[in-house]
């Protein structure tokens, strides 16, 4: 049985989602949960630098929270500095969708550029 543990950090400026463990069918429920919780967050970055496994449950819970997020009039980035899940996210459009950064701190300065560029 998979353990995922989730950590929200949330700052002045923005709340970071950091699922911690795999993100399969198992924890995917958790994961949606918080992801939920945070739909409200004005500016949502998802950290993912400590997930070793995504399968296609993670990924669809994953856009699930982004979709939520921003019909709520939210901004959201993904962190991810592990070059397999940043393949698979390249891969399946998924930076199309938002941007993908390696840090939080790039994460920010996309969240940044990216209000610059609606505003």
């Amino acid at each position: 049985m998979s353990v995922l543990e989730i950590q929200i950090e949330e700052t002045a400026d923005h709340a970071v989602c950091r699922p911690v463990g795999e993100l399969d069918a198992y924890t995917v429920g958790q994961f949606r949960e918080s992801l939920g919780n945070l739909a409200t967050s004005s500016r949502l970055i998802i950290d993912l630098s400590e997930v070793p496994f995504m399968d296609s449950a993670g990924l669809g819970a994953l856009i699930g929270g982004i979709r939520r997020a921003r019909e709520a009039g939210g901004q959201v980035a993904v962190a991810c500095s592990r070059p397999t899940l940043t393949r698979l996210l390249h891969t399946t459009g998924f930076d199309r969708i938002v941007p993908v950064t390696e840090s939080i701190e790039a994460a920010v300065t996309a969240l940044d550029e990216d209000a610059a560029a609606a505003g």
